[in-house]
């Protein structure tokens, strides 16, 4: 079994742990709902503090998922992603702005030397916005090495910061949808208003439909960066 194949099930098995912990146990449905409606009452103070901890987060290499279900489950889909949307660019950014000035050399020695490395080059030299889309799209890289990654090939920060808007939204609702689902199972445990059935199968046939969108883009995203022609496709 592949690497990544391995991670993306790990991730899965931990978020349905979870998810069957905040089920069954009203305690720590509780605490975890308390938590979620603390910060919801903090009202900026809360989202100022999240904004700060992605961003330090992704500077330092630490997966953003993590705190883009934070976000859901805290937040719900609406204000969730319109909360992590523009933060996760932002964080995004900073790390590729680190990566291309003084943090340069290192990553420069540690990242750019392999062959990978060298068609990703060649290929955004090429069809930057394109490829830097199609990378954010595809789980090829992961999110936070990517930035770094980025940083040092010969793509523009406008076309880096564009691209990667676009490439990382699907992934963001997706992230931010399972955290809302958290939430409702986490709100119904700890004593809350249950959702009705019709509700439930909205929420579930949502999930399903998401996820399986991302899924679809993510691989058509890593047919194409495979395709052999890249580096030396004429296209611009």
């Amino acid at each position: 079994m592949k690497k990544k194949n391995a991670i993306g099930i790990g991730i899965a098995v931990a978020i349905g742990i979870a998810g069957i912990v905040l089920v069954r146990s009203s305690y720590v449905a509780t605490a975890v709902s308390s938590a979620a409606a603390w910060a919801r009452g903090a009202g900026s103070i809360a989202v100022v503090a999240f904004v700060c901890a992605y961003i330090l987060a992704t500077v330092l290499l630490i997966p953003g998922s993590i705190l883009t279900i934070a976000a859901g489950f805290i937040y719900g889909v609406g204000w969730g992603t319109l909360i992590v949307a523009p933060t996760s660019i932002i964080a995004a950014t900073i790390a590729f702005l680190v990566g291309r000035t003084f943090a340069r050399a290192p990553i420069k020695q540690r990242l750019g030397e392999g062959a990978q490395f060298r068609a990703i080059d060649a290929a955004i030299e090429k069809r930057g916005a394109l490829v830097v889309t199609l990378l954010r799209l595809s789980p090829v890289v992961p999110f936070a090495l990517l930035n770094y990654l980025l940083s040092i090939t010969k793509v523009k920060t406008r076309t880096y910061v564009v691209a990667s808007a676009l490439g990382m939204f699907p992934g963001t609702i997706l992230y931010v949808y399972l955290g809302s689902l958290a939430g409702t199972a986490a709100e119904a445990a700890s004593g809350g208003p249950s959702p009705g059935g019709l509700r439930l199968a909205f929420l579930g046939a949502g999930l399903v439909a998401t996820a399986i969108v991302v899924v679809v883009i993510a691989r058509l995203a890593r047919r194409e960066l495979a395709a052999p022609n890249w580096p030396s496709s004429n296209g611009s």
